[in-house]
């Protein structure tokens, strides 16, 4: 691929299972955006040049891995999961291990903290995938807050873009991804009824894996 160099080809074609693609982005340390720039939204090329990465952009990288890689239906899909407006969204690479009826989906993450990771391919769809986050996905006051989420996205809408080596940031991308149809997973009924985190739940979903500087 164009701007990609011999070595970063090299490392994207050894990613050739999503655990390894995981084991890859988990190595990455996380991208606080604290470098006086701003926010980011990075390309894939981008990650692999600042060996950074927080979980849009990492998203973004697994998805053209598993598409360049041919990996489940060999598609570069990435799911939007939003929260409640005092909590973050989140956004997932997801692809199947398999073709046709029984097909299952799973998902790469990239988080800092313990929950919100990796996914194996044994969900029946993208809803089933989704709540596997959903008692995990806590703001700091144990509130359960994950409220709707996207069908997938093919990132190959956007090749005729550089949007994967891509020095500028990908806010169109971001943009996109933020427009589209959400469905949501609770009826309004429903949220004053959920059971906080306990004790024990706030104190793990506390626990990160990089330190900022």
């Amino acid at each position: 691929m164009i701007n990609f160099n011999n070595p970063e080809l090299k490392i994207l074609k050894t990613l050739n299972t999503p655990a390894k693609i995981q084991d890859f982005l988990d190595k990455l340390p996380i991208n606080f955006e604290d470098d006086g720039k701003g926010e980011t939204c990075m390309s894939p090329l981008s990650v692999l040049r600042t060996k950074k990465a927080h979980c849009i952009e990492a998203a973004f990288l697994a998805a053209l891995v598993i598409r360049m890689n041919k990996l489940g239906n060999g598609k570069a899909l990435v799911v939007d999961m939003r929260a409640t407006k005092d909590d973050f969204d989140h956004v997932i690479a997801v692809f199947q291990n398999g073709k046709g009826k029984n097909a299952k989906w799973g998902a790469i993450s990239k988080s800092n903290h313990a929950v919100l990771r990796y996914r194996e391919p044994v969900y029946r769809d993208i809803r089933e995938l989704v709540m596997s986050y959903f008692h995990e996905y806590t703001d700091d006051f144990g509130k359960k807050t994950l409220r709707e989420f996207s069908e997938p996205v093919d990132l190959g809408m956007f090749d005729d873009t550089n949007w994967i080596t891509s020095e500028d940031n990908l806010w169109f991308m971001h943009d996109y991804l933020d427009s589209v149809k959400h469905y949501k997973i609770l009826q309004k009924e429903q949220h004053k009824k959920l059971r906080l985190a306990d004790s024990m739940e706030r104190v793990i979903g506390k626990i990160t894996e990089w330190k900022k500087r």
